[in-house]
C-alpha cells in the first residue's frame, strides 16, 4: 500500500509509507513532555523574579518611609534592594537551569556527563565569581559607595545605578553605561561623602574699589544663603587671590549638599554678576581700541 499506516503495539512505530521514514511515538511523546515542562519551569522562573522584585521594592519603600532608628536611609535601602535583586536573579536562574537540565538529561549517564561538563565550567569561572562576590560584600558593608552616589572607580566616573553580586553599574553624565566587575574595584573616590565645597572666582577691573566690590559680593552671598536650602555653610568672601593682566580675582567659598554644587555655583555666579552690574562695578573683558592718527605734513 503506497500510503498506509501500520502501528506496532509494542514499539508504537508509525510507518507512513514514504520510503523508510519512521517515527517512534514513545520518543516523540517523551520529548514533547520534556519540552512542555521546560517551558513551565521557564515561566515559573520569570514569574518568581518579577514577583520577587516587587516584594523587594516594597521592602525598600517601607525602609525609606520608616523613621525608626533601625531604618536605613534612602541610599542604603536602595543599595540593599539592588543587591537582593541580584541574589534573587542568580539563585532563581541557576535553579531553573539545573531543573531544565535534569528534565532533558533523564538517564543517570547523561546526567553524569552534563554534571561533569557543568563542573568544569563552574570551576573555570568560580575564581573570578568568588572574587567579585567577596569584594561586593566588602563594598556594601564598608559603605564604600551606595546607589545614587557620584563616584570615580579607577578611570570611570559617574552615578552608581546598581550594585550586584558580581558588578557595579555606573552611568556618566554623557549617558554612557559602565559595568565594572566588583573584583576589579580597587580605588574608589566617593564625591558624595559629606558636604561639597563650592568655589566662585570673580574678576573685577583695577579701577574699581576692592572694599566696595567685596561688600557687594558679601551682600549677594547673604541673600543666596537665605533662600537656597542646599547651602550648608554660607558662602564667604576670601578676598583678592590673584592679579591678572586686566583685573583682580576675588574668591568666594562655601559648602553645599552633595550633588548640588554645580547648580549652586552657577546660580551664585549669576546673582553676583547681576548685582555688580547694578552697582556699576566693571568686570574686565578684552576690548579693541582703534586709534586714528593724522600726521601733519
Amino acid at each position: 500500500m503506497f500510503l498506509g499506516e501500520v502501528i506496532n503495539s509494542e514499539n508504537r512505530l508509525m510507518d507512513i509509507g514514504l520510503g523508510k521514514f519512521k517515527i517512534n511515538l514513545d520518543a516523540l511523546d517523551k520529548y514533547i513532555y520534556k519540552f512542555f515542562w521546560s517551558v513551565v519551569v521557564l515561566i515559573i522562573v520569570l514569574f518568581t523574579i518579577k514577583f520577587g522584585n516587587k516584594i523587594i521594592n516594597k521592602i525598600v519603600e517601607k525602609q525609606i518611609a520608616a523613621n525608626s532608628k533601625f531604618s536605613m536611609d534612602e541610599k542604603r535601602a536602595n543599595t540593599l534592594g539592588s543587591l537582593l535583586k541580584s541574589i534573587l536573579r542568580y539563585s532563581v536562574y541557576t535553579l531553573g537551569i539545573v531543573t531544565i537540565v535534569g528534565i532533558f538529561a533523564g538517564g543517570s549517564i547523561q546526567l553524569t556527563i552534563l554534571s561533569s561538563i557543568g563542573g568544569v565550567a563552574i570551576g573555570l569561572g568560580a575564581q573570578g565569581f568568588i572574587k567579585d562576590l567577596i569584594n561586593g560584600i566588602f563594598i556594601l558593608f564598608e559603605d564604600q559607595y551606595a546607589v545614587g552616589d557620584y563616584v570615580t572607580i579607577d578611570k570611570y566616573k559617574g552615578i552608581v545605578e546598581t550594585i550586584g553580586l558580581r558588578s557595579t553599574v555606573l552611568r556618566d553624565f554623557s549617558g554612557d553605561h559602565h559595568i565594572i566587575p566588583n573584583g576589579l574595584v580597587t580605588t574608589v573616590t566617593n564625591h558624595t561623602k559629606g558636604n561639597v565645597q563650592i568655589k566662585v572666582e570673580i574678576e573685577i577691573a583695577y579701577e574699581e574699589s576692592i572694599d566696595h566690590s567685596i561688600e557687594v559680593i558679601k551682600r549677594v552671598c547673604d541673600k543666596f544663603a537665605e533662600y537656597n536650602s542646599d547651602v550648608v555653610t554660607k558662602p564667604r568672601v576670601i578676598g583678592v587671590t590673584a592679579f591678572g593682566p586686566s583685573g583682580m580675582t576675588i574668591k568666594v567659598l562655601g559648602d553645599v549638599k552633595p550633588m548640588t554644587q554645580w547648580a549652586a555655583e552657577a546660580e551664585l555666579r549669576k546673582m553676583i554678576k547681576e548685582e555688580l552690574d547694578k552697582e556699576g562695578i566693571e568686570i574686565p573683558y578684552n576690548k579693541l581700541k582703534i586709534v586714528n592718527e593724522v600726521q601733519n605734513v
